[in-house]
């Protein structure tokens, strides 16, 4: 809703993301990117730091 005092804010075309700043670590290295269809709008994440994924792609380790 708003960005905190040590959130990370990138902007990048236009659109700005806050990084919480709890995460920085987490998603540190990771491309982010916006794909659209005709169906479905969705943010891809692809982080080099992934050890294993759930079955379903929600959740991660690293």
């Amino acid at each position: 809703d708003k960005k905190e005092r040590f959130d990370e804010e990138v902007e990048q075309d236009g659109v700005k993301v806050w990084i919480d700043a709890k995460a920085l670590l987490t998603v540190l290295g990771s491309e982010m990117d916006f794909h659209k269809t005709r169906l479905t709008e969705e943010f891809i994440f692809k982080n080099p730091n992934i050890k294993g994924t759930c079955g379903c792609g929600e959740s991660f380790n690293i």
